[in-house]
């Protein structure tokens, strides 16, 4: 399951949404995202459904291997949907002893389901579709108006990057230790929640271990190269913005334009 998590992985491909400059695909993913705490109804989430498939579509990226990403995160998924249908208070539909299921309340639930599994579909379809280097250069590109105030563009660009590069490589690394531990005799699925939380104490120190080692290996390789992220360099491939950048723009602005006027007309207000 663990290996099953996506985000932070390139998947190698030549489309249409390979192709666009990352700076773009950034921009997109951030405005999807509020977009979707900008929808409200049943219709403004078919919208977004509907727009997400279509680059799912366009990227030539696997459903199966895009869906395996939810995983590892059905748990989280999981505890918000139930949190959400028995915390809030409206007209009651059924009654459990204490506790009670709402209209408003599993509304809310399934309202938030949906936005939580289109949520990270569309960040992972980020990091799928664009190297890291690419990704990398994109965040900075963004930030660097910023520079003036005097933010540190680039090093926030290349800590971003990292992280995200890093996660399958840690991913791997808990799940190597796991397999070790459960050669041992270690037992990581019996029992309760709080057995099983137990039990992946051990898990922890090898996994800290391990990140700090992948660090100071990353920081000597880096220092041994001179690397400085204040020297003005310059870049092998220069960003350039394209026909195709245009007409991705102008596609994305008229999607984000069509759930927000459904949700004003729909719903009166947008919040």
């Amino acid at each position: 399951m663990i290996r099953d998590i996506t985000l932070g992985q390139f998947y190698p491909g030549n489309s249409w949404i390979h192709r666009l400059d990352p700076r773009i695909k950034i921009m997109a993913t951030i405005l999807y995202i509020v977009a979707l705490f900008v929808v409200g109804d049943f219709i403004g989430f078919i919208i977004a459904f509907l727009g997400l498939a279509v680059v799912i579509a366009v990227s030539r990226v696997p459903l199966g291997f895009i869906l395996n990403g939810l995983k590892p995160v059905f748990i989280i998924i999981a505890l918000t949907f139930t949190i959400n249908m028995f915390m809030i208070k409206g007209e009651v539909l059924v009654s459990i002893g204490f506790l009670e299921i709402t209209r408003e309340g599993l509304r809310t639930a399934v309202f938030m389901g949906i936005r939580l599994v289109l949520l990270i579909i569309g960040s992972s379809l980020l990091t799928l579709t664009t190297r890291p280097i690419s990704l990398t250069d994109g965040i900075e590109a963004l930030l660097s108006p910023f520079k003036k105030i005097g933010l540190p563009a680039h090093e926030l660009a290349m800590m971003m990057t990292i992280a995200l590069r890093f996660i399958p490589t840690l991913l791997e690394e808990t799940d190597k230790i796991m397999k070790a531990q459960q050669a041992r005799g270690a037992d990581f699925e019996s029992g309760n929640i709080i057995r099983r939380a137990k039990a992946l104490i051990p898990i922890l120190v090898p996994l800290f271990i391990s990140a700090f080692r992948i660090a100071q290996d990353l920081a000597m390789a880096m220092e041994s190269r001179c690397y400085g992220g204040n020297i003005k360099r310059t870049r092998m491939n220069v960003m350039r913005f394209h026909s195709r950048d245009l007409a991705a723009s102008l596609i994305f602005i008229g999607f984000i334009a069509l759930i927000i006027l459904e949700r004003i007309f729909l719903n009166g207000v947008i919040i």
